[in-house]
């Protein structure tokens, strides 16, 4: 059943946007920011002692999805027939290397407002244990290599049809296992590990997300505090944005939100829900 719009995010500016631009084909805006992450390291390596593991990864997804639910959740929604819809709960979508071969696959972390840094860190390990075994892909992924053994052009109009008929019309395609929420809300992906600092990956125009941040290599750097140079560990970010959904405001309190959260990463015990429970109360 088809939800009713929702006026508050149904801004002015959104119901242009959906006309002017395509799906995130011209209306892509990127951005960069550093983040200091000797607290986070620190962290880890407290957790490590007690016997749990946490990666830097993990910590970049809790951080994202607890800015979306807390400080920006009108950029947790996607477009269909030229609206503005609420999502149901905030999902990171991860890719995962399939191991020694140059493929990749991934999943969605749903409902991270509900989630600690320990359900995260969880619920990760177990599922990127199950992704890396052969033919274990979930979701959407399932079906990519259907995709790939059609000839040219019929993937093409495969695609085409999937987008149109899922994004545009707003119904699922079953046989593709593809509806609005396949991707959930955004995506991180850390390039860190390949070596690299800044990267602006593409917006996979079939999966209906307007967010993708690529976390880099952390290194050690000069920077300025309190009117002196110090030694921080840094670790740099950029972002890929959908403007219909995302613009310079909303992508500015990202960077603030997730760099606020990094430097407390103890916030992380905390799921983003009962946050939002007591600032109810008040």
């Amino acid at each position: 059943m088809r939800k009713k719009i929702n006026l508050e995010y149904n801004t002015p500016w959104r119901k242009s946007a959906t006309a002017i631009y395509k799906k995130a084909v011209d209306g892509r805006v990127y951005g960069t920011f550093e983040v200091e992450m000797d607290a986070v390291l620190d962290f880890i390596k407290e957790q490590k002692a007690k016997g749990i593991r946490i990666t830097v990864t993990q910590i970049a997804i809790a951080a994202i999805g607890r800015a979306i639910a807390l400080d920006i959740p009108d950029v947790n929604a996607y477009i269909s027939r030229g609206n503005i819809y609420a999502r149901e709960n905030v999902g990171i979508f991860t890719a995962v290397s399939k191991g020694g071969k140059n493929e990749m696959g991934g999943f969605v972390l749903r409902n991270i407002e509900h989630k600690s840094i320990f359900d995260i860190t969880k619920e990760m390990a177990d599922r990127v244990e199950h992704s890396r075994k052969k033919g274990n892909e979930e979701g959407a992924l399932k079906k990519k290599n259907l995709l790939a053994s059609l000839p040219w052009p019929f993937r093409n109009w495969l695609l085409n049809f999937a987008r149109w008929w899922t994004q545009i019309m707003g119904n699922e395609l079953k046989s593709l296992n593809l509806k609005y929420d396949s991707f959930g809300s955004a995506m991180v992906t850390n390039i860190g590990t390949h070596d690299l600092q800044f990267g602006f990956p593409a917006l996979l125009p079939i999966s209906n997300i307007p967010l993708i941040v690529a976390i880099g290599k952390i290194e050690e750097k000069a920077v300025v505090r309190d009117g002196e140079i110090v030694i921080r560990k840094m670790m740099p970010a950029a972002a890929t944005l959908d403007h219909r959904i995302f613009d310079g405001a909303q992508g500015g309190i990202l960077a603030t939100s997730v760099r606020k959260y990094l430097l407390d990463p103890k916030c992380f015990l905390i799921p983003a829900a009962e946050v939002l429970k007591e600032r109810e109360k008040k």
